[in-house]
């Protein structure tokens, strides 16, 4: 299988194009350029023309590139977040238009904040958005990818939640404080953290790209979210570290503004219908096995 990958170098990008090589496939990734035309599939940065002239033969994409969303939201953020996802998506699917030959499958990221701040209820990939920031990027880089990309390709939207890595992402910000007994619970720990340990998600895309029954929404969670407050005291119990402190509400938004409001505090308590009724098999669906086995494996 040859895959073309957007987002390539990233923490999930490049455990995908690990596992593909592991799995004996091809796996090329989109090349963001400024003013240059290296050989290879490349997307300049500059004009935002993606040029798929020398990529071949595709049998799937994965498109995972977007603005990191962990900066404060000034506008010039704000822009750059959305327009990442929308523009990125909107030129990836005209790129692939114009292939003599389709990918016969595209996997396109998208995330659980699309549902918003839902307190306690639970949701699944038939609830209402939400409202906020991110509900809106999620909702229009959705839409974009299902008006842009080609009608001829079976298309998957995948929703994550929190990405745990041993390497990268949310969990390896927090391992400093945490290891030094300075953990705690973010507000009232309440909030609902729906989450997904690196090597399931890769397996869930090894899944869509190789299984016709996966098309459209997907939430790529593990089937048991927990609160902040039960994330914090499990991480503390497998670093063994205290974890009594606690970042007030009000402090969280003064320190990272409406990022901090909405990805720290907002709560989302994901179920993985779609994954759970093609009967995927997780490996880590329990939170406190999951975390024990990415820290020793770090």
């Amino acid at each position: 299988m040859k895959l073309l990958v957007t987002g390539g170098s990233g923490v999930l990008g490049s455990a995908l194009c690990a596992r593909a090589a592991a799995l004996g496939w091809t796996s090329t990734r989109l090349l963001r350029i400024t003013n240059g035309n290296p050989s290879g599939p490349t997307w300049d940065v500059t004009t935002g023309r993606i040029d798929l002239s020398q990529a071949g033969p595709l049998d799937a994409v994965i498109h995972l590139a977007g603005e990191t969303v962990a900066q404060r939201w000034t506008s010039a953020a704000r822009r750059r977040i959305r327009e990442s996802r929308v523009v990125g998506t909107r030129a990836l699917g005209g790129a692939l238009k114009t292939l003599p030959i389709r990918p016969r499958v595209i996997i396109c990221a998208s995330a659980t904040g699309y549902y918003g701040d839902r307190g306690d209820e639970w949701v699944d990939e038939g609830s209402a958005p939400g409202r906020g920031f991110l509900s809106e990027v999620c909702q229009d880089w959705e839409n974009t990818a299902r008006q842009e990309m080609p009608d001829d390709s079976r298309l998957v939207l995948l929703r994550f939640g929190i990405v745990l890595a041993r390497q990268g992402g949310a969990l390896t910000k927090m391992l400093p404080v945490f290891r030094l007994g300075l953990g705690g619970k973010l507000g009232d720990g309440r909030q609902y953290w729906s989450w997904i340990a690196l090597h399931d998600l890769v397996r869930v895309i090894e899944r869509a790209l190789m299984d016709d029954r996966w098309r459209g929404v997907c939430n790529v969670v593990s089937p048991n979210p927990v609160t902040n407050a039960q994330f914090t005291r499990t991480l503390g119990t497998v670093l063994h570290r205290p974890t009594g402190l606690s970042v007030p509400r009000f402090l969280v938004g003064w320190m990272l503004g409406a990022m901090g409001r909405e990805a720290l505090l907002f709560s989302s308590r994901v179920r993985p219908a779609r994954l759970l009724e093609l009967g995927f098999d997780f490996d880590s669906p329990t939170l406190e096995p999951a975390l024990d086995g990415l820290l020793k494996r770090g």
